[in-house]
Order: structure tokens, then sequence, then C-alpha cells
């Protein structure tokens, strides 16, 4: 792929959060870009404002030109989709969303935040402490970043940063000069067999790094262990592990902030503060923290850019307070959240508690995909039964289209791990031990009205799920 050379650029499902990225990134080189997507957002609204030229509604090939000199396509696309069979036909070069990515990648210095959870957040603010450092970084990141209106920021240095999705081993697309691994945990039962297959991809990724390349990596974490470490410089991140190279004492949470103290190299540095809660976003912070650092970005400029992160879309994003309902019940804080696997639901369900400590929490969560919630079927119900929550809500299972096996769909709902969280929490009242109230929603229609009825005016309401629950945090602050 030689971007000199393409003029015009089509994009199927332009409307993802990812590949609109690379939509907004192709027009701000000047490349006409056509698209579409089968239904329109506020994702499709923007991209015509910058000058795209979308068509909604179900995939056409008469949407695909014989002038068009490069056809991308999210992963949603199959093979047989009917703009991808027209692109063949016209023997127009064709890549996926990630193999774009991964062209693009070999011309930039490329830092690829990687891991099974807190990508996003490294991702921003990683980009965020380059850009306040003056190395003017190209960012790809995969939610709505306030500082830079969207999912992208345009940047002229050689920096690009980007998120590198683990899912059907994407990241291998990716030519990266930098890792940052946050950790590694069994998940994507669609594609994986197990944890093993898990780490030896992995393994693969880091393997791609050059010698004169750097692998950051989380070093509190016992499957990254197991990754056998490149011949490159290799720098680590932690909370518990004292070896590290960057770490923190003296945590603090104080009117919505976590006040730390970073240990660099030994070093002591002035009091670092984030906005967002939990250790893992402390986590979050110093991975992206110890990139700044050793590209040479000030310690006193990493600690002013956190204090201002106030978190991406979607990431313990605080959406507003109910209000107009009545007395009781005005004044609930709406979060939402895109934690779907059982290890990141149960860190921010305790960073909810630790941030509203004299709230009651009232936790609703969405399962994405029907495999996933049968793979990991009883880590959701331990969750749950140890959680802090004072109300939880399951709605239904979002059924991913195309990624589940049909005997498993018949076998599963958020109903049947009611039952068994119902069943353990049975076993915590005889023990004494305190309990938790859980409800069922067929539909969002139900989440939501269920919510209204169960709310009180001091509660925070935690929104959770990758599917479309979000639009019930939406709708409860309207």
């Amino acid at each position: 792929m030689d971007l000199n050379k393409i003029k015009k650029v089509h994009i199927i499902g332009i409307g993802g959060i990812g590949i609109s990225a690379v939509a907004k990134l192709l027009l701000g080189l000047g490349k006409k870009v056509s698209g579409s997507d089968l239904v329109s957002s506020d994702i499709t609204s923007t991209l015509i404002n910058f000058g795209a030229d979308i068509k909604i509604g179900p995939h056409n090939a008469k949407n695909v030109l014989k002038d068009c000199d490069l056809v991308l396509f999210t992963d949603a696309a199959p093979e047989d989709n009917p703009e991808r069979v027209q692109s063949k036909k016209l023997k127009v070069e064709s890549l996926s969303y990630f193999q774009f990515l991964g062209a693009y990648s070999k011309d930039k210095y490329t830092i690829a935040i990687s891991g099974c959870h807190g990508k996003t957040t490294t991702t921003a603010l990683a980009g965020l402490l380059l850009e306040a450092g003056g190395l003017d970084p190209t960012v790809i990141v995969g939610s709505k970043v306030k500082n830079w209106d969207g999912n992208l920021r345009i940047g002229s240095s050689k920096y690009f940063v980007v998120e590198a999705d683990e899912y059907k081993a994407h990241m291998l697309e990716l030519n990266p000069q930098v890792i940052i691994l946050n950790n590694i945990e069994f998940d994507h039962p669609d594609f994986y067999k197990d944890l093993n297959q898990y780490i030896e991809t992995f393994n693969h990724f880091v393997e791609k790094l050059p010698e004169d390349g750097i692998l950051i990596y989380n070093g509190d974490d016992k499957n990254i262990d197991q990754i056998e470490k490149p011949a490159c410089e290799v720098l680590t991140f932690g909370l518990e592990n004292p070896s590290v190279d960057i770490t923190i004492k003296n945590i603090k949470v104080d009117h919505g902030r976590q006040i730390f103290k970073p240990i660099y190299k030994n070093q002591e540095l002035r009091d670092f503060n984030l906005q967002i809660p939990g250790k893992f976003n402390i986590l979050n912070a110093l991975g992206a923290s110890l990139l700044a650092l050793e590209l040479g970005v000030n310690p006193d400029v990493i600690k002013n850019t956190l204090a201002q992160y106030t978190g991406a879309w979607r990431r313990f994003e605080v959406v507003g307070t109910i209000e107009n309902l009545t007395d009781d019940k005005n004044g609930a804080i709406v979060i939402s959240d895109y934690a779907h696997h059982p290890t990141e639901i149960a860190k921010t369900i305790i960073a909810a508690k630790e941030f509203y400590p004299d709230r009651r929490l009232l936790v609703t969560f969405q399962p994405h995909q029907i495999q996933r919630t049968k793979a990991l079927f009883n880590d959701f119900v331990k969750i749950f039964t140890q959680s802090p929550a004072d109300i939880v809500i399951l709605s239904e299972i979002y059924d991913v289209r195309g990624r589940e096996e049909k005997d498993v769909t018949k076998r599963i709902s958020s109903n049947d791990l009611l039952d068994k969280i119902v069943l353990a929490e049975s076993k915590k009242l005889v023990e004494g031990a305190k309990t938790s109230e859980y409800f069922y929603a067929s539909d969002l229609t139900e989440t939501k009205a269920k919510i209204l009825e169960l709310v009180q005016a001091n509660d925070v309401v935690l929104i959770l799920g990758a599917g479309d629950i979000d639009v019930v945090a939406r709708e409860l602050v309207k």
C-alpha cells in the first residue's frame, strides 16, 4: 500500500469506532473517502461533516465505484459482503482495518498498546502525554477522547500510538517499535481455545519488536512472566513487584481523586493524581508514564497531564444525574463503563465503591456474547457474589452477530447467571455475611424500568457491558 498514490478510498462499515478513525485520518491526508454502514450514528454524521460520502442502509455493490483505489472493511464484513465481492470484481486492493494499520505502521515509530484490559485508557494517556511533551503523535484510540473530540489525533511526527487488539490475533498485523503490555488473561473463547494459546499469541507479538525496540510490561502480571522476553530494551511497571522500573507508594482517595507518589528507577517524583478510579487505572497511568519518561517527557508535564484527564467515552464515564422524576430518585449519579470481562467488572465495581463510599451502588450488567458468558460463567458468578454492589440487575445477554455457536445460543441466559448467583447468596445468608439484591431484565426496556423502580436519590448507577446497554445510561439522564 502506497498512500501517496491513493486518491479515493471506500470503507465498508465506516461507522465503527476503530475504522472511523482511519476514515478521519485519510480525510486529513486529503483523500476522497466514501463509505457505507447499516445505520446512521453520531460517528457517521461527524464523518459526513468532515467530507465523507456515506451511504446508509444494506450494503450494495453499487457503493464501490470503478475509480476507487483502495477498499477497507471492518472485521464484521464477511467475504460474501456485496461490496467486498464488488471490490474483487473491480480488482481494487482491499484491506481489513487491521491490515491497513499494519501497512501504515511500517513507516512510523509505532507504539502498540496491548493486553486484555486497559488498552483504551493507556492509549489515550500515552497519546496525551506525548502530545503534552511536544512529540506530536498520531493516535488512534478505540473510544472518544474529549481532548481530541473523538477517536483520532493527527500528528506530524514519526510517532504513532495505537491499540493492538488481540481478538483473532489482529495485533500481529502491526509493526511495533514499542509495545506496552498491560496484562494477559483468557478471553474471546470464540477464537482462543485456552490461556496457553493466548500466551503463545502474545509471544509471537513480542517477537516482532526489533533489537532497538522497547517492551514495557506490567511486572505484577503472572501470565506475562511466561512470555519470552525479546532481545531489546525491557522496562516494567507495577504496584506489587519492588523490582519494577516505575511503581508508587502512599495511595489515597480524596474528593474524587487518586493521589500517589511515583518512584521511577528508585527516584521519588512529585505526587501524581488521577480523576479516574481504581488501581487498574493507576497501572494504566504507570505504563503510559514509563513510555513518556523513556521518550524524554518532563515528569512535571506528565503529572499535570494525568491530573487533567477525566476519562474516555464508556470508560467509567460519568454520564450525568437522574432528574425530572421525584425527590426520592433525583440526583442519582449514572456511570457508563465498557467492562465485560469478569476481572474488569470486579475491579470497576470496587473502584466505584472507593470513589463513592457513602452511596448505595446499583450495578446493571449486560453480558457480551453468549459464548463468552458460557466459557466464563463461574467467574461471573464468583465476582458478583463477592462484589460490594448493593443491587445488581442482569440484563439479557448481548448476542454478537456472527460470533455465536448455534448450539450455545439455546443453552445460556442472564437468567441462568441469576439463578446461580442467588444460590450462592443464600449460603452467605446462612453465614451471616453481607448480601446483595439481584434482578433479571429480559431486554433494555425492562432494564431501564427496573433501574427507575429501584433507584434512590443518593445512588450511584453503574452501567456495565460492551453491547448496547450504554443506551440505557444515556436515556436515564435525558
